[in-house]
């Protein structure tokens, strides 16, 4: 009588879990010197140039004043937004700042270190903690310039603006996992860089960053679709204590985006190490 043999083979779970730990673990504990590489690059930022922290809310505030200028002409018919135009256009603009810096940050973090990525043997995820901190620390000063806003223009603060803090850091989560995904593409190829910059600025009029979503038609079907939609706008409407339309859209992106997150580590952690290797070759 013949035995059937069995082979049990280790699956490659255990390896993953095992690269998950160890992507969580130096990330932990590369936050001082994450911290450094942030106030670095910050201080260079702003060094040479004469408008200094000016230039943090220059380009919102910019892109908002078009708007505003053409919604006053009558260049442009927008729908009631519920608050000032002014106020909701900077609002919309500066989060949608927020968004496209968190989906570079990880890119330029790294793009940025090529030069001791070479060199010197160090947490690599501590690249992609310095850029969450200069992201903070650069919309601090934006945050603090809408809150002002909301003042002159008499919109006021409610209660809920206490949950804007979460909903803000969010955004940042948000864009870091697409950012780890797109990183080590956009070290190997520079032309990933400037198809996700040309892509983000078609993507911000299929949301409503500078005007509301349409009652009918395919531009309302393309927001409502967009998982940047339910981001934008409760993160704006706990701003403005309005109420909250996509709530369970909103939780059932971060639901998908939480394990995302988890892979785009790993992803990281695997690919990173080979393109150093390759550029010193």
């Amino acid at each position: 009588m013949e035995l059937k043999t069995t082979v049990y083979q280790k699956t490659n779970t255990s390896k993953i879990d095992k690269l998950l730990k160890e992507s969580l673990n130096d990330m932990f504990n590369s936050r001082f010197l994450a911290k450094q590489l942030a106030i670095r690059d910050i201080k260079a930022q702003y060094r040479q140039s004469f408008l200094g922290i000016i230039w943090a809310f220059i380009t919102p505030l910019s892109t908002a004043l078009v708007w505003i200028i053409l919604s006053k002409s009558g260049t442009v018919k927008l729908s009631d937004t519920g608050v000032p135009y002014p106020v909701f256009v900077f609002a919309g603009t500066l989060l949608w700042s927020i968004v496209t810096d968190s989906i570079n940050a990880p890119m330029s973090n790294t793009n940025g270190a090529r030069g001791i990525l070479t060199k010197i043997n160090f947490p690599k995820e501590a690249l992609i903690l310095s850029g969450v901190y200069k992201l903070i620390s650069n919309s601090i000063v934006k945050i603090l310039l809408l809150l002002i806003f909301l003042i002159v223009y008499g919109v006021g603060f409610h209660s809920s603006i206490l949950l804007f803090p979460l909903a803000f850091i969010g955004i940042i989560f948000f864009g870091t996992t697409i950012g780890l995904f797109i990183t080590p593409l956009g070290m190997l190829y520079n032309d990933v860089g400037k198809i996700i910059g040309m892509g983000l600025s078609f993507l911000m009029y299929a949301t409503p960053v500078v005007y509301s979503i349409p009652k009918t038609g395919l531009l309302k079907t393309l927001m409502e679709i967009n998982p940047l939609t339910p981001l934008l706008l409760t993160t704006r409407n706990l701003l403005f204590g309005q109420n909250i339309d996509y709530l369970a859209y909103y939780l059932g992106v971060f639901a998908v985006c939480i394990p995302l997150f988890f892979v785009g580590l790993v992803f990281y952690r695997i690919s990173i190490p080979i393109i150093v290797e390759r550029m010193s070759a």
